[in-house]
Parts: structure tokens; C-alpha cells; sequence
């Protein structure tokens, strides 16, 4: 622990400067060091399971005494089937190309330069996240992979987590050939360290933080590099009035109850005027026997006389809990006015059984993902075939959705000649 305010500033910067170096050196790893490394980060992960479920139980026995929440618990615990598809990402992240040296275009010029672009690692990433010590694996994995090096910086809520993720992720790089310093993790749960990294864009490439807004906030108003990020996930599930009223049920009981805690799980359920009389009543229910607090409009509490009445402020909320916004529209029209008022431009989803209007809803809603007659956890780069994903983003620049290896990259253009110099 740094003894003082220069010592820290000093440490966070000889952090940055070996990940600099480190990154020089990952650029040019060869695909299968990498691929090699992410199986054996897989094997240790099963073999080391029990060290890590201790430090998991040591993190969440003090999250009551840091305020948190029975949602931002459930975001913390560590299991074996969570540990076991943590190693199966790491696997799928083996498994997938790499994208660094990857041509995406080629052309030969008239007077025959030959043109290519090609994948790039980025350099050097920050990774500031919130509670879910799972997702120390997927940056590793994603970052190394991607030819990018990582420094990453937890929550002190997963502090022992992540601490015994580190060690199990960095044990193999030096046996496989790669630098140490690929993989390194802010030791400290001083807070002013991540206000030193945020400032070092002469070392640093990029800076993603994955949590809740304020974090998310603080690091878009103070980093002095790119920041990729989504502030928050206000997602909606409309069901059109052409819906199959079951498939509907079994999509909005998922969206918001499988994990309310996360950024993909629905916080507003939107229903068609035409089916209010007999789908609201029936959701309800089923969202009642599930723990689900709805707050709605006023036919909403109409219909169902538990539901609180919802002011503006709900329908603006990313509740990431057991809590569910209603309103019923008037079409598809309204409802689309609806998420582009209320939304977080992250995932919308509609159950309808009409092709134009699936069509219209694709098209007029400005978000990462929209998705047609499914959940809205699927939203995840996990289950879009990634392998895993750092975080998403709601940005339009420089990648939006799920991130994983290719939005880890930029390119660079490579020319190839003969000689060949240009006229005046």
C-alpha cells in the first residue's frame, strides 16, 4: 500500500509504463502462445476452483458492511457453474480468430500498389469495474487475445476475487512466452489511483469502465483518452398487439427476472393498447409470484390495483432490481416514441407476431441491440457467439454492442510497392 499521495501517483505510473512495454512486445505474440495461454487459464481455473470460491466467500461475507445490495450481491457471488462458464469463454476466446494481422480489405491500384488493411491491437487498455469479479477473466482473455494489454482495476467488493483471478491469469504468461505485464491488476482499493491512470494518456490507449453511472461518469469527465462505455441499460420489451401472448410472458419474465442485476434485463415492459385488458392482468401475476414491484401508468394501475403509480423518473430508472415499469401505448408509433424518450440506446426488444412491424421497430430504434421476439439478455457477447465481451457500448465510435476481439482493434493500412514513387 503506497504511503503517501506521490508514492501512489508514482506506482500507478511505473504500472502503466510496464504494460507500455509489455504491449510492444504482445503485438507481435504469435496466435498460438495466446491460444495456448487461454487453455491454460481455463485448466487452472477448474483445478484452482476452491481458492477462488474462498476469496469469493471472504468478499461477499463484507458486502453487507460496504451497503450493497441483494442485486450487487448476486453480482459478486462466485460459483461453480458461473467459474464453469467463465473457463468455457476462455475456451471459445481460443477457439476464435485472431483479428491482429487480419486483412479486411484488399486492392491493387492502377499503377500497382498493393493495398491492405489490417487489424491492429489498440495497446494499452484500462479496465475499471464494478462487482462482478467474472469479468476479470473475459477482459484478460479479451485483451491478450486482441494483442492488447491490461491493466485492470476492481471494485473493493471483489478485491480478494480478483486477486486470486490475477494470480491464476498471470502464473501462465511467462511459461508460454509472454509478458508478465500483460495482465496487471491495481493491488490498492484507493480510489485516487484510478484518477492517476485516467490521466496518463501518453500511456494509456483506452479506458472502458463497466459498472454503475456514477463510475461510468467519472471516468467519461476525467480520462484524457477514449472512453468505450454505456451509462446505463434502461431496456424496454414491447409486445405488439399481434403478440403470442405466452411466448410474450415467457419473454418478459425473463428479460426481468433471470438476473434483474445486470445491464440487459429489462426495466420497462411496454404493451399494446389492444391487449392491455388481457395481457396486463395475466403479466402481472406471473410477475407478482416472481417478487416484482410494477410501477405504472394509469391504465396500469387500473388493471392491476398493486401496481404504484409511475412518474417520469421510473421510466428514466435502471432499476437493476426486482422493480418494473409499465405504460400502455397506443401502436407501435407510441412505443417507439416511448424507448427513444426513456431509453439508454442499449437494448429494446419486441414480441409481435407482424413482419412490418418487426421490420419498423428494427429500423426505428436507435439502439445497440434490438431484438425480435426474444430476450433482451440475450444481448451479451457470450451468447452472440464472441466468446466473451469486455463490456458494451451504446457509443457510436468506435464499436457499439458487445465488444470482443475485433472491437479491440483498430487497423492499419499496409502498401506494398515496386518502386513506385508519386508524380507532382
Amino acid at each position: 500500500m503506497p504511503a503517501t499521495p506521490d508514492d501512489l501517483a508514482a506506482d500507478c505510473r511505473e504500472l502503466a509504463r510496464r504494460a507500455r512495454a509489455a504491449a510492444d512486445a504482445l503485438a507481435t505474440a504469435e496466435t498460438a502462445r495466446k491460444d495456448r495461454w487461454l487453455l491454460r487459464a481455463a485448466g487452472a481455473l477448474a483445478e484452482r476452483q476452491s481458492d477462488v470460491l474462498a476469496a469469493n466467500e471472504r468478499d461477499r461475507a463484507g458486502a453487507r458492511e460496504l451497503g450493497l445490495s441483494a442485486a450487487q450481491i448476486d453480482r459478486l457471488r462466485l460459483t461453480p457453474d458461473r467459474l464453469r462458464a467463465a473457463a468455457d469463454g476462455l475456451r471459445q476466446v481460443a477457439a476464435l480468430p485472431d483479428p491482429v494481422g487480419q486483412v479486411r480489405h484488399s486492392a491493387t491500384r492502377p499503377n500497382g500498389l498493393e493495398v491492405h488493411k489490417v487489424g491492429a491491437p489498440l495497446g494499452v487498455i484500462l479496465f475499471i469495474y464494478e462487482s462482478r469479479p467474472n469479468v476479470t477473466l473475459d477482459a484478460a482473455a479479451l485483451c491478450v487475445k486482441s494483442g492488447n494489454t491490461v491493466i485492470l482495476r476492481g471494485g473493493k467488493e471483489a478485491l480478494h476475487s480478483n486477486r486470486a483471478l490475477h494470480a491464476l491469469l498471470a502464473g501462465g504468461l511467462r511459461d508460454e512466452g509472454l509478458p508478465e505485464a500483460a495482465v496487471q491488476l491495481v493491488a490498492t482499493p484507493d480510489r485516487a489511483a484510478v484518477g492517476h491512470l485516467l490521466r496518463m494518456d501518453d500511456l494509456i490507449d483506452l479506458a472502458i469502465p463497466r459498472g454503475g453511472e456514477g463510475l461510468i461518469r467519472r471516468v467519461a469527465a476525467e480520462a484524457r483518452m477514449p472512453v468505450l462505455k454505456h451509462y446505463k441499460g434502461v431496456c424496454h420489451v414491447f409486445v405488439e398487439r399481434t403478440a403470442d401472448l405466452g411466448r410474450a410472458e415467457r419473454i418478459v419474465l425473463n428479460a426481468k427476472c433471470q438476473r434483474p442485476g445486470v445491464c440487459n434485463a429489462a426495466e420497462a415492459l411496454l404493451i399494446d393498447a389492444p391487449l392491455a385488458e388481457t395481457f396486463l392482468p395475466r403479466i402481472a401475476r406471473a410477475l407478482r409470484e416472481r417478487g416484482v414491484e410494477l410501477r405504472g401508468c394509469e391504465t396500469t394501475c387500473r388493471l392491476v390495483p398493486e401496481a404504484r403509480p409511475a412518474t417520469e423518473t421510473d421510466y428514466d430508472t435502471e432499476y437493476l432490481d426486482l422493480i418494473l415499469s409499465v405504460k400502455v401505448v397506443d401502436g407501435l408509433d407510441e412505443a417507439m416514441a416511448h424507448v427513444a424518450r426513456h431509453g439508454s440506446k442499449h437494448t429494446d426488444a419486441i414480441v409481435t407476431n407482424d413482419l412490418s412491424a418487426a421490420r419498423r421497430f428494427a429500423r426505428g430504434v436507435d439502439s445497440a441491440a434490438v431484438v425480435v421476439n426474444a430476450s433482451t439478455r440475450f444481448h451479451d457477447g457470450y451468447e452472440l457467439g464472441l466468446g466473451a465481451e469486455i463490456g458494451i457500448s451504446t457509443d457510436k465510435f468506435h464499436a457499439r454492442g458487445p465488444c470482443g476481439l475485433v472491437e479491440l482493434t483498430t487497423c492499419k493500412y499496409v502498401i506494398y510497392g515496386e518502386g513506385q514513387v508519386r508524380g507532382e
